[in-house]
Parts: C-alpha cells; structure tokens; sequence
C-alpha cells in the first residue's frame, strides 16, 4: 500500500480534524482544517484510502509544507 502525506498548504493551527486515524477518505476529502489568518483552509487527500497516522492534532502548529 502506497503511502501518502497530507501536507499544509500554509502556516497556521490546526482548527479540526475532519477524518481521525481509522477513517476512510476520498481523493478531495478533507483531513484536518488549518485556521490561518481567520480563514480556514482544509488539508485534504490527494487520494483515497485509510488514515493511517496523524502527526498533528486540533492546536497543533502547523507550517507551509
């Protein structure tokens, strides 16, 4: 099974976690949600599968990449 990383598309917090560990997700579907700057932008999976692994959680800084 291939393995694909969620990375943030810019540096804010992480607002909420759409798809938790054990979740199945669709190429477009949201992971998390970053709070940057008031907006909020989601993170989402470039493809489908299951969540494996967060490395982050709601709080959580994040950073562009």
């Amino acid at each position: 099974m291939a393995r694909i990383e969620v990375r943030a598309e810019v540096t804010g917090k992480v607002w909420k976690v759409e798809a938790p560990v054990g979740s199945s997700v669709e190429a477009g579907q949201p992971v998390l949600v970053i709070e940057s700057m008031k907006m909020e932008i989601p993170a989402a999976s470039e493809q489908a599968g299951t969540v494996t692994e967060l490395l982050v959680g709601e709080g959580d800084p994040v950073e562009d990449g």
